[in-house]
C-alpha cells in the first residue's frame, strides 16, 4: 500500500481553492450569528414564540393532545419535534416544553403539564416520567391553522410542512415574556396582565393614532406570575417608549406576630426567585453578621396555601430596620432588565410596547382576513354545488335515465352537463351522490343550505370590503378571550422608591408621625396623603377615579377598612403608598389594592375606611360609624383601640335563610353624630331619618331597625350627610333587575330637601318613577353636590342636572355606572 505521504495519482486532477481566512471566519460566523438568531434564540413579535416553541404547540395539534384528551408522555412529544421538524437534541426540546408548562415562569401557560415540572428552586424530573397536553390558552394559538390562515413551510428535510408562525388569538409575547440569547444581542421581555394587554389592543384598534401615555392607561405595567411588588415606574415607561429600561422587584411582605417574637412573613418573592434560594442567601449573611437581627428563617409553604416564609426577628430589633436589610442584601429585591428584542419580518428589531401592539394587531387583522377568505371561498363552493343539485332535483327521473342509459361516467357527466347547464364539478358531483339523497325532502334541506350559504356568503364577503368591519370584528374576538381567560393582577405596581410592603424602615428615625389622610378610591385604591392639608374643594374625582372615603390618621397610625362582612381589619396607615401634595384632585393612579392589606372571603367586599382611636387617647365626644345591612337593620359603633388584634367584628349579622346570611351593603364614618342617614331600597324607596335615633352599641349587638322593606327588596345605599346642608342632593340609576349590576341605566339627581325625615323604622318615600324596562335600582347615594360618577375602570361618567321632582323618572346614561362620590368632608 501506498504511504500516507505519497502524492496523489496522476490521473485524480488536483484542486486547490485559495480562500481569504478573514473573510470566510467573517462569512461563517454571519451564518451561524443568523442561524441563533432567526431559529433558535428570539421570538417573533406576531405569536412571541421561538421556533422550538412553536414547534411543539404546533405537533401537539397534530397529535391531537388538546385539553380534553388524556396527557401522554412528554418523552413522546419530544420525539415528534425531533424527528419530525426540530433536529436540535432532546434536551432543549424538553427545557422548552417545561418552560411553557410552568405557571410561576408563565403568565398564561400554553401546556398543561402532569408530574413534576419543577420549581423556582429545582429542575423538572425526566421526560420519561412527566406527561403533558396542550393547555387551553394553547388552542387560541393554534386555532384556525386549518383554514390558510398563515403561511407553511418546508421542515428541515423538506419532507414535511410547519407554520412560519402561529394564528395567536392573543398577544403571546407581552403576555408571557421571553428571554433569550442570541449572537451580539439578548432578549429579556416581562409577563402581564392579559385583560390589560388586550384591552391595550382593542384601543389602538379602534385609535391606530394613539400614543404611549393613552396605552399606558390600560399596561401600567408587568405582572408577574408570582405577584410582588414593581417599586419605581420611570423604567417601566423607558422601557415602553423606548424597548429598553429597569426596574426594581421587591418581595411582598407582613410584620406579624410569631409566638412571643415579631416576625416577617413573606408571601410573594421577586420573578425568578425561590424560596431556598433567599434562605439559602439569608443564612450566609448572617454567618457573615452582614444581617443583624434575625432570629430564624422557616419556609412554611406549601401548595394549598401558598409561598409563606416566616422570618423571625430578634427581640429588641426593629422589624422594618430588619426588612430594610433584607431588601438590600438578599434577593428579596432584585432589579428586572427590559430589552425588548423580537424578529420581525425575519429582523431583530427592539420595540417599544405600542410597536409591539401595532406589529401584533397587524399580524391578526392579517389573519382573520385569510380566515374569513377561506370561509367564503369554501360557502361559495358549496353553494355551486348545492345550485347543481337544486336544478338535477327539478327533474330527478331524467338524470336518473341519462345516468342509466349513459355507456359509462364519462359519457354520463357529459350528457348532465349538456341537458341540465351544469358545470363539471355539479356534474361529477350529482353522479358521485347516492341515489337516496335525491328526494323531495332533500330538496327542502338544499333549499334551507342555499339560503343560509347565501347569507353567509353576504356577511363574509361584507367584512373583506370593510377595513372597519373586519377590524372591529378582531377587537371583539380579543374581548372575548380576554372575557374566557383574563385572571385579575397579580403584581403590585408602586411609584415610589421607598419599600413596598411591612412599613418602611425609614419608620425607625426619619418617618415622623405627622397628620395625614387616608383614601379609598371607588376601584378598591388605598393611599395616604404626604401631609394635613384638605384634599381640595374640586369634588371627589381623583386623577384616576373617585375617592370614597377620607380618614384622618397619623403616618404611623391605624385606620380600619369596613367590610361587607360586618368585619374591621386594622391596616397600618406607613404599609400605604404616598400621594404627592395634594393640589385640587388627588392622583391614585399610584394607590395600592385594597386586598394588598385586608384579606377578602368569598363576594365580601371593602366598603369604606373610618379612624381607629389610638389607646389611652380616646375621645368620649366620637360619633363613631353607622353601617347598614341588606335587610334594613341600622347600627351604631363607637369604635375602640383595637390593640394587637388585626380585626374585630362590628355586628351579629343574621341568618337569612339556610344558605344566604345578612350583609353589610352600607357604612360611613359620622362626624358629629346628629347628620341624617339616608337609606334607600332597591324598589325606590327613601328613608331619611337623624342619626341620634340610632343609640350606639357594643360590636357583638345586632343593631335595630332602620327602614321597613317591602317583599323582596333590599336596602341598596346608606350615606350620613348634613341635615342642613343646602347643597345636599340624592343620586339614583335605575334599571332591569335581570340584567346585572354593568348594564347602563337611567339616572336621576334630586335635591335631598325634597325628600321629607321620617321616623326609623318606617317604609320611606319614593324616590324614583321606574321607565319602561326598569325595575330596580342599580345605584343610590346620597351626599354633598356636586355630585360626580365613575364606571367600574375609574373613568368619568356624566350624570344629568338636578331636577325638582323626587319621584320622576331618570335621564338615559351613556355608560355603567359603578360609583357616585361629591365634595369630601376634608375640604
Amino acid at each position: 500500500m501506498p504511504s500516507r505521504s505519497a502524492p496523489p495519482p496522476s490521473d485524480v486532477p488536483e484542486r486547490i481553492v485559495d480562500i481569504d481566512v478573514e473573510q470566510e471566519m467573517q462569512g461563517a460566523f454571519l451564518e451561524y450569528a443568523y442561524s441563533v438568531i432567526y431559529s433558535r434564540a428570539l421570538p417573533d413579535a406576531r405569536d412571541g414564540l421561538k421556533p422550538v416553541q412553536r414547534r411543539i404547540l404546533y405537533m401537539m395539534q397534530d397529535m391531537g393532545l388538546i385539553p380534553t384528551r388524556a396527557h401522554v408522555k412528554s418523552a413522546r412529544v419530544v420525539g415528534e419535534v425531533m424527528g419530525k421538524l426540530h433536529p436540535h437534541g432532546d434536551v432543549a426540546i424538553y427545557d422548552a416544553l417545561v418552560r411553557q408548562a410552568q405557571a410561576f415562569t408563565m403568565r398564561l401557560p400554553l401546556v398543561d403539564g402532569h408530574g413534576n415540572f419543577g420549581s423556582l428552586d429545582a429542575g423538572p424530573a425526566a421526560q420519561r416520567y412527566t406527561e403533558a397536553r396542550m393547555a387551553p390558552a394553547a388552542l387560541l394559538m393554534t386555532t384556525g391553522l386549518d383554514e390558510d390562515v398563515v403561511d407553511f413551510v418546508a421542515n428541515y428535510d423538506d419532507r414535511l410542512k410547519e407554520p412560519g408562525v402561529l394564528p395567536s388569538a392573543f398577544p403571546n409575547l407581552l403576555v408571557n415574556g421571553a428571554s433569550g440569547i442570541a449572537v451580539g444581542m439578548a432578549t429579556n421581555m416581562p409577563p402581564h396582565n392579559l385583560v390589560e394587554v388586550v384591552n391595550a389592543a382593542r384601543h389602538l384598534i379602534r385609535h391606530p393614532e394613539a400614543d404611549l401615555p393613552a396605552l399606558m392607561r390600560f399596561v401600567p405595567g408587568p405582572d408577574f406570575p408570582t405577584g410582588g411588588r414593581v417599586v419605581g415606574l420611570e423604567g417601566i415607561r423607558d422601557a415602553y417608549a423606548s424597548g429598553r429600561g429597569t426596574f426594581r422587584t421587591r418581595a411582598s411582605v407582613k410584620v406579624e406576630k410569631i409566638g412571643r417574637r415579631q416576625g416577617l412573613v413573606v408571601t410573594e418573592l421577586p420573578y425568578g426567585v425561590g424560596p431556598e434560594r433567599l434562605v439559602e442567601k439569608i443564612a450566609d449573611n448572617v454567618k457573615n453578621k452582614r444581617l443583624q437581627g434575625i432570629a430564624d428563617v422557616t419556609d412554611l409553604s406549601d401548595r394549598r396555601n401558598g409561598m409563606r416564609l416566616v422570618i423571625e426577628v430578634k427581640n429588641g430589633f426593629n422589624p422594618d430596620a430588619v426588612l430594610e436589610q433584607l431588601y438590600r442584601l438578599t434577593p428579596m429585591e432584585e432589579t428586572f432588565g427590559i430589552n425588548n428584542v423580537a424578529l420581525v419580518q425575519g429582523q431583530p428589531r427592539t420595540l417599544g410596547l405600542k410597536e409591539l401592539l401595532e406589529v401584533f394587531v397587524g399580524h391578526r387583522v392579517d389573519v382573520v382576513r385569510r380566515r374569513t377568505q377561506f370561509r367564503l371561498g369554501k360557502a361559495q363552493d358549496r353553494l355551486h354545488l348545492v345550485d347543481g343539485l337544486l336544478l338535477a332535483i327539478l327533474d330527478i327521473d331524467e338524470v336518473i335515465a341519462i345516468v342509466r342509459s349513459s355507456d359509462d361516467a364519462n359519457a354520463a357527466l357529459a350528457r348532465l352537463v349538456e341537458r341540465f347547464s351544469l358545470s363539471e364539478t355539479q356534474g361529477r358531483y350529482i353522479l358521485d351522490m347516492q341515489l337516496r339523497r335525491l328526494t323531495r325532502f332533500s330538496r327542502l334541506e338544499l333549499e334551507r343550505e342555499q339560503a343560509e350559504l347565501r347569507a353567509t356568503i353576504a356577511e363574509l364577503q361584507s367584512i373583506l370590503d370593510d377595513e372597519q368591519k373586519l377590524r372591529t370584528l378582531v377587537s371583539d374576538e380579543l374581548g372575548q378571550v380576554a372575557a374566557d381567560h383574563g385572571t385579575p393582577r397579580r403584581t403590585v405596581l408602586l411609584t415610589s422608591s421607598g419599600p413596598a410592603t411591612g412599613a418602611a424602615a425609614a419608620a425607625q428615625l426619619e418617618i415622623e408621625d405627622d397628620p395625614c389622610w387616608v383614601l379609598l378610591s371607588s376601584t378598591g385604591l388605598l393611599a395616604r396623603t404626604s401631609s394635613a392639608e384638605p384634599l381640595g374643594t374640586e369634588g371627589r374625582r381623583a386623577r384616576h377615579d373617585l375617592v370614597l372615603a377620607a380618614a384622618p390618621a397619623t403616618a404611623r397610625g391605624d385606620v380600619g377598612v369596613l367590610t361587607s362582612g360586618g368585619r374591621l381589619v386594622k391596616v397600618s396607615v406607613l404599609e400605604l403608598p404616598t400621594l404627592p401634595p395634594v393640589a385640587g384632585r388627588p392622583n391614585l393612579s399610584g394607590g395600592t389594592s385594597v386586598k394588598e392589606f385586608v384579606t377578602l372571603g368569598k363576594g365580601e367586599r371593602a366598603l369604606t375606611i373610618v379612624p381607629l382611636p389610638v389607646a389611652g387617647v380616646e375621645d368620649p365626644d366620637d360619633p363613631g360609624f353607622a353601617l347598614a345591612t341588606a335587610s334594613g337593620v341600622v347600627k351604631r359603633v363607637v369604635p375602640e383601640p383595637l390593640g394587637n388584634k388585626p380585626e374585630v367584628d362590628v355586628i351579629a349579622l343574621k341568618d337569612l335563610t339556610a344558605r344566604h346570611k345578612d350583609e353589610v351593603v352600607a357604612a360611613t364614618a359620622l362626624t358629629t353624630g346628629r347628620e341624617d342617614l339616608v337609606l334607600v331600597t332597591t324598589d325606590a324607596q327613601l328613608l331619611r331619618f337623624s342619626a341620634a335615633l340610632v343609640r350606639p352599641q357594643g360590636r357583638g349587638a345586632a343593631g335595630v331597625a332602620g327602614v321597613k322593606l317591602t317583599p323582596g327588596a333590599r336596602v341598596l345605599s346608606m350615606t350620613a350627610v348634613e341635615a342642613d346642608a343646602p347643597d345636599a342632593v340624592v343620586v339614583t340609576v335605575a334599571g332591569d333587575g335581570a340584567g346585572g349590576v354593568s348594564q347602563v341605566g337611567s339616572a336621576k339627581v334630586t335635591p335631598l330637601s325634597d325628600y321629607p325625615s321620617k321616623g326609623r323604622a318606617t317604609g320611606g318615600v319614593r324616590c324614583h318613577r321606574f321607565a319602561r324596562g326598569e325595575d330596580t335600582l342599580l345605584l343610590a347615594w346620597a351626599g354633598r353636590g356636586p355630585a360626580e360618577a365613575a364606571t367600574s375602570t375609574g373613568s368619568a361618567v356624566a350624570l344629568p342636572g338636578p331636577q325638582g321632582r323626587r319621584d320622576g323618572s331618570g335621564t338615559a346614561l351613556d355608560k355603567p355606572v359603578a360609583a357616585v362620590s361629591g365634595p369630601p368632608a376634608t375640604s
